[in-house]
Parts: structure tokens; sequence; C-alpha cells
């Protein structure tokens, strides 16, 4: 009797919403591969939000890793992506989703760029060679923005984010 009641209780509250997964996850729609939508929001230099479909939606930018927002170089990526793509309509290509929930993307600006690639063009982020490891544009890229010194690479040994993320820990 007494486990029927629990049962019970336990259903009840979680169909309810009230269970910590599904406050967490908004039940959406299915995203698709491929959409446009709006960046109203820039968290830092390889996160934003795009509005799509009545929808917000955090974007996690594919292959690429910027500064820490408390690194050296880190507010000169957020500067970069929000005069990239801030109230910009933009195509963004679904790659999945990361353990945050975040959708993975790549972000087509509405002049045909790259955000992903201007990023690292600029010198604000590394190539995230570990989760694109065949991604031979964002090498190359990488390795101009070494030579010229451009952005963070003007730092004889910048740290990149994940060294600097477990430095934190």
């Amino acid at each position: 009797m007494t486990y029927a009641v629990i049962l019970s209780a336990g259903f009840v509250w979680l169909m309810s919403g009230c269970a910590t997964a599904s406050a967490r996850v908004p039940v959406t729609p299915s995203t698709p591969p491929t959409f446009l939508g709006e960046v109203v929001g820039v968290h830092d230099g390889d996160s934003i939000t795009v509005l799509a479909r009545g929808i917000k939606e955090k974007i996690r930018l594919m292959g690429i890793d910027c500064p820490e927002t408390d690194q050296p170089f880190g507010e000169a990526a957020t500067l970069a992506t929000t005069r990239l793509a801030l109230h910009q309509t933009v195509t963004v290509t679904n790659r999945g989703r990361d353990r945050y929930h975040r959708l993975l993307g790549e972000i087509v600006l509405s002049d045909q760029r790259i955000l992903n690639h201007e990023l690292v063009r600029e010198g604000a982020c590394w190539w995230y060679h570990v989760y694109a490891p065949h991604n031979t544009t964002l090498q190359a890229l990488e390795t101009d923005a070494r030579t010229l010194k451009r952005g963070l690479w003007a730092d004889p040994a910048p740290t990149p984010p994940w060294e600097w993320r477990k430095q934190k820990k």
C-alpha cells in the first residue's frame, strides 16, 4: 500500500514538471539541420543566443574555443563576436548538442562569411582541434593568424582556454 502511494506521488511530481531534468532542458520542437534566426545575445566569444521560430536557442560555436571572459583576450573575443554577429540575421547549421544541451553550430553571417572562421582569422580564438580534428580550414586560418600575430597571437605564449579551465578547477 505504501509503495503504491509513493509511486503515485512520484509519478505526479514527474509529470507536473517539477523534476530537475525537465526544469533544465526545455521541451522544444525538433531543431532543423539548418535554420535562419537573429542573434539576440552574446554570452562570450564562442556562445551566442539566436531567436528562431519564436524560440531562443543558446548556441556553442562549433570547432573553436575562445578565451574565457576572465582570461586574457576573453573580453576581446566577446567583443569580436558582438561586433560581427549581434542583431544580425544568420543561418545556423545544427551539429547536435553538447553536454550542456547547447546547440553546436556553424554560423553563416548575412554577408556569407562564417562567424566561426572569422573569429579564428582575427586571432580571437583557437581552432578546437579536439572537437574538429579534420577541419583544415580552421587549421589554416589559425596558422595564418599565428604567423601574422593577430589578436591573441600577439602574445608569444597565450594560454589555451582548455588549459585555463583546468588551472581554475
